[in-house]
């Protein structure tokens, strides 16, 4: 008999790639033999690092993540669902931190069901440590010469300080 590989995808920007994100992919790879880290091409979000900086950065962090599942990081700029469908992903990761992410996602797997029913999202809470961290939030912190230490790996705390000049 043989073993079906599940395959999961973990889909997102990742500029920076923070605590939060680590924490969800180390727990979301215990879902699966094989995680896809998607990250996403998007430039009407107007990307503080290249996507080349932003694949890094993730590779930098799964080195470190022990789990039994395979990771591999792969950028897409099509819709979610077909690039799901390209990796051959049964479940699609996603954190959630709050009731406003809840929301926004609620809406969003309503209409992926409707355009691929057979692969389903599976959420995961974000640890209570890491509910406030944002990339979005963090940027701003790095950006007004904040200490970002808490919310991201230390090496992307070093990309950041590099970004905005910071010491």
């Amino acid at each position: 008999m043989s073993k079906t590989n599940r395959i999961g995808l973990y889909p997102g920007t990742f500029d920076p790639v923070t605590n939060g994100h680590v924490d969800i992919i180390a727990r979301g790879a215990k879902l699966v033999d094989r995680l896809v880290i998607g990250v996403a091409i998007n430039k009407e979000k107007g990307p503080l690092f290249s996507l080349d900086e932003r694949v890094a950065m993730v590779e930098e962090q799964i080195a470190k993540i022990g789990a039994g599942a395979e990771i591999v990081v792969q950028p897409f700029d099509t819709l979610l669902m077909k690039f799901a469908e390209s990796v051959g992903a049964q479940i699609i990761v996603r954190g959630l931190r709050a009731v406003a992410d809840f929301e926004y996602e609620f809406a969003m797997v309503g209409m992926n069901q409707k355009l691929n029913p057979a692969i389903e999202t599976v959420f995961l809470m974000a640890d209570p440590t890491h509910q406030a961290v944002a990339s979005r939030l963090v940027k701003e912190i790095a950006r007004l010469q904040g200490n970002v230490a808490h919310f991201v790996p230390k090496e992307v705390e070093g990309r950041l300080k590099a970004k905005f000049g910071g010491s």
